[in-house]
């Protein structure tokens, strides 16, 4: 077995987990969880055999196992690992990840999520099967191609950016200064990765916060102007009209969206 069908819409169960000391039994072991997944981060090295197929432990390598596999690792001594024992629920996309894979950049934050998780486990089971659930995610994008794993750098960059700055003026210059690339070829970019132009974005994602914090919040409709950078009350008025299908007053008291990007 090389790789295995991961599920990560819903959060895992976790039944046990904790720090595991192998070998000062023997130099073998065999054994399956007939129901579980084990996940384990290891600290050293071995020899792995999940299903008949050969597999190298190393310190800072991870494995995921799902139930009812045969597991032999083979012992070179004394041998400390972090492991979790889970039920993940079968929601959503499968992704396929490997048996074992190295965590590379990853090892730090993964050791310190299992670790979070194992102090957690008395007296929080929601924060333990949380710290493990972005343990998989993590685990699920280790040698996940780059485009499975989102936008071109610059546009995800660009995109960051963005988000942090809605309520300040804005350029596209000055958002490809901020992402590091030129204005063109963020503009190729952005448009390959999103459908949109930056413009386009802006204006959406300026005018769907608008909308949020009109129908959610008590803000004045000058301050929800503003916090989506459009002071300008005519201007932000005329924005919700075309965006959003009605005044900003309208969409306050209810007004069904009926166009507009904001939709999307």
């Amino acid at each position: 077995m090389d790789a295995v069908a991961l599920h990560l819409d819903e959060p895992p169960q976790v039944v046990n987990l904790g720090v595991g000391v192998h070998g000062p039994a023997g130099h073998t072991d065999v054994f399956r969880l007939p129901d579980l997944w084990q996940l384990h981060l290891y600290r050293y090295t071995a020899d792995l055999t999940v299903d008949g197929t050969p597999h190298a432990i190393r310190p800072g390598r991870v494995s995921l196992v799902p139930p009812g596999a045969t597991v032999r690792y083979r012992y070179r001594g004394r041998s400390e690992h972090l492991y979790a024992h889970l039920r993940i629920p079968e929601a959503g996309e499968p992704r396929t990840v490997p048996v074992i894979q190295d965590a590379g950049a990853q090892l730090p934050m993964l050791s310190a999520l299992m670790l979070q998780a194992v102090a957690a486990q008395p007296g929080s089971p929601a924060r333990t099967a949380a710290e493990i659930w972005a343990a998989l995610w993590r685990v699920a994008h280790l040698t996940a191609p780059a485009a499975s794993d989102g936008p071109h750098p610059a546009v995800a960059a660009a995109i960051a950016h963005i988000e942090s700055h809605l309520a300040d003026p804005l350029t596209v210059p000055g958002i490809a200064r901020a992402a590091g690339v030129s204005h063109n070829h963020l503009t190729r970019l952005f448009r390959a990765a999103t459908g949109d132009t930056v413009v386009t974005y802006i204006r959406r994602r300026r005018l769907e916060r608008a909308r949020h914090l009109l129908v959610e919040s008590t803000l004045s409709i000058p301050a929800v102007a503003a916090s989506v950078g459009i002071a300008d009350l005519q201007a932000f008025n005329k924005a919700c009209r075309r965006e959003l299908g009605a005044s900003p007053r309208a969409v306050r008291q209810g007004t069904p969206v009926h166009r507009g990007s904001a939709t999307r």
